[in-house]
């Protein structure tokens, strides 16, 4: 049976998990071993994750052999870490950071490109006289967490308008969703630099947020599913099932009669995050918009990763400092080779 019925907040110890990945081969399918499978996540929202949760809910991570259970732990640079201790199979960290750690010689690979389309933005309040990156020169921005794949994200704008960290902006850890209104409210932040469902979050406490991110930028794709390159050579199976099984629940969350179900899969994954039903189903729109392929991506299915987008992350997080160096071969941080597999 698949344990994914809650999500877990505690933050991973070395000794917290310990996760078996045999298959019993061979067996008719309802026979068949289910494999123990944790998948790390650095933010709670279980409409942010989606694809997982109706994968879980219409049965398809079991149809694949596979025992799952979603951790929820602080940041990419924590998701990263469950990867690197063993302690997650699959985790969705953000590239920037994915970058930064393999830079590092932390062997992790993406393998699946969840959001095609940007899942961050650089956002002021709706009567701010504030209306391009430029104008935050001397400015505070919030973010979620110091380590967070938008903290990178944040950089390569700004980077990209001539400002430098500490000499001309500064960022201020303001928390998520609502503790990021109070800090506007104060008047600590002057922009925030967030995810879909803080703008959602934040929205729904009263205050509206005007994006002003370059368009150049609203191209750059967002959380991705990743695993260590041993893992994936040690037990391809765990990338194949996983990945097929996120494909299905993408299909069936595309179709518009299945938004109730979805909503309902979703809200057993964080039922006080469905209890808001009105704004369960905006953000439910607003991430599947973000995970929707582009027209020019579609035909090549759910989960690729174009290389000239992957090359424009690079190259952004290495004019940002982010990035010390360019990586030797950047064909070392992802893989479309399960794509073909996952949408046939």
């Amino acid at each position: 049976m698949t344990k994914s019925t809650g999500i877990s907040r505690r933050a991973f110890t070395l000794s917290s998990l310990g996760v078996g990945v045999g298959v019993a081969l061979g067996l008719p399918s309802m026979a068949r071993a289910q494999t123990p499978v944790t998948f790390a996540v650095p933010a709670p929202s279980a409409l942010v994750w989606l694809p997982y949760w109706v994968a879980v809910g219409e049965g398809y991570m079991k149809d694949e052999g596979l025992d799952t259970t979603l951790e929820v732990v602080d940041g990419s640079a924590s998701v990263l870490q469950a990867l690197s201790s063993g302690q997650a199979q699959i985790g969705a960290p953000g590239p920037g950071p994915a970058l930064g750690a393999r830079a590092r010689g932390v062997d992790v690979k993406y393998i699946y490109n969840l959001y095609p389309k940007s899942a961050f933005g650089l956002l002021v309040p709706e009567d701010s006289p504030i209306t391009e990156p430029a104008q935050l020169k001397g400015k505070v921005i919030g973010v979620g967490s110091t380590d967070g794949a938008e903290v990178s994200f944040a950089r390569g704008i700004l980077s990209e308008a001539g400002m430098e960290l500490d000499r001309d902006y500064s960022f201020l850890v303001v928390g998520d969703g609502g503790m990021a209104a109070v800090a506007f409210l104060r008047g600590e932040a002057d922009a925030y630099a967030g995810g879909i469902a803080d703008v959602a979050t934040i929205a729904r406490r009263g205050l509206n947020l005007r994006e002003i991110t370059p368009d150049s930028f609203l191209a750059f794709f967002g959380n991705g599913l990743a695993m260590l390159e041993s893992e994936i050579e040690a037990h391809p199976e765990i990338a194949r099932g996983f990945g097929r099984a996120i494909v299905r629940g993408m299909e069936f969350a595309s179709k518009p009669e299945n938004a109730e179900a979805v909503l309902a899969h979703c809200a057993a994954g964080s039922p006080q995050e469905g209890e808001d039903k009105e704004f369960a189903a905006a953000l439910m729109k607003v991430v599947l918009d973000r995970m929707i392929p582009t027209e020019e991506m579609r035909p090549k299915g759910f989960g690729y990763q174009p290389p000239e987008h992957w090359q424009k992350v690079h190259d952004s997080s290495v004019e940002s400092g982010a990035l010390s160096e360019p990586l030797a071969d950047l064909d070392e941080i992802y893989t479309n080779e399960f794509v073909e597999g996952w949408n046939s």
